[in-house]
């Protein structure tokens, strides 16, 4: 008798493991666009749930970025039906990409209506389609910025109620799946304009691939892998550091117990715990911080996000927002 598809295979198995973890009677939503990816993870979801008794439904956002976006939400919610996902909601978004950029305006919308639908459904997972290929362009695009540890780690399998169960399937075999299971799919326009920071880092990819060989999305990949283990020590390490610093002023010699590594996330922590938001904080902020402590000559302090301020005094540091002006 003739087997699944390889490529079907390997997404059934990359699924299967993540619905493991869950409980007989769990509902778990799968979060589909209408792309190859998200419909090879809809129908690997579909097809791996009843054997564990798992409930498996969808959610597709409608960004409304472009012409034909709710048709194009109402076709991947039908493809989900006939799949025999339910529930299947298409739930539509405004993004608003002032300040932050179209691609994290819609991230963060989306989010937020995945979040929302969980919550309304009463989910115990949300599944992501992210493959190999989004890892290692993650990955790319921290090494282009400079970032530390934690962004070069890539996005993580699980984060809360969000599982990322094709991190280690290729975009092609997302695609092989589909067209094994004679799923249409869409493609985004987006993914094809040079405007945006992933489409260029996907180039750029390719180009590795070409010019370097087959495999280097690969060994991103499992970098990226390598490193969350080391982020993560150092992201426990840090957590104590900072419950054991409790609250400030500081004694600045108490900070410099810790290695850098370890200080420097301290110092993010101390910040965003004082109001700072995370999301604008930047290793400059941290480094600056940090240079109280190692560089101390007197200098004044130091503009944090949020309009906060890190300061040195009398040997002990601190974070708050300055004295209002009388």
């Amino acid at each position: 008798m003739t087997g699944p598809h390889p490529a079907t295979a390997a997404t059934r198995l990359a699924v299967r493991r993540v619905l493991q973890e869950c409980s007989p009677g769990d509902l778990v939503l799968a979060a589909v666009s209408g792309g190859a990816d998200s419909l090879a993870l809809a129908a690997a979801v579909a097809f791996e749930a009843p054997a564990l008794a798992v409930r498996a439904g969808a959610v597709v956002v409608d960004h409304g970025l472009q012409p034909g976006s709710a048709a194009v939400a109402q076709r991947a919610a039908g493809a989900c039906r006939e799949l025999g996902l339910d529930p299947v909601e298409v739930v539509a978004v405004a993004v608003d990409p002032a300040g932050a950029g179209p691609e994290a305006a819609a991230r963060s919308a989306r989010y937020a209506a995945l979040d929302r639908a969980a919550g309304r459904l009463g989910a115990a997972r949300v599944l992501l389609g992210h493959t190999l290929d989004d890892q290692a362009e993650q990955v790319l695009l921290g090494l282009t910025r400079g970032a530390g540890g934690r962004s070069l780690a890539g996005m993580p399998r699980v984060r809360g109620l969000y599982v990322r169960p094709l991190l280690g399937v290729t975009r092609e075999q997302t695609r092989a799946s589909c067209r094994a299971e004679a799923l249409e799919w869409w493609d985004d326009p987006m993914n094809e304009d040079p405007a945006y920071t992933r489409v260029r880092a996907r180039r750029a990819l390719v180009d590795l691939e070409r010019d370097l060989g087959p495999g280097v999305a690969a060994a991103l990949a499992r970098t990226a892998d390598h490193l969350r283990e080391d982020a993560d020590l150092l992201d426990r390490l840090a957590d104590e550091a900072a419950a054991a610093l409790g609250p400030g002023p500081w004694e600045a010699v108490a900070l410099l117990d810790s290695p850098r590594p370890v200080r420097t996330r301290v110092w993010r922590r101390l910040a965003v715990a004082a109001g700072a938001p995370g999301g604008q904080l930047a290793t400059r902020h941290t480094d600056a911080c940090d240079a109280l402590l190692t560089r101390w000559h007197g200098q004044g302090p130091v503009s944090l996000p949020g309009g906060l301020r890190a300061t040195r005094s009398g040997g002990r540091v601190s974070i708050a927002a300055p004295p209002p002006v009388e």
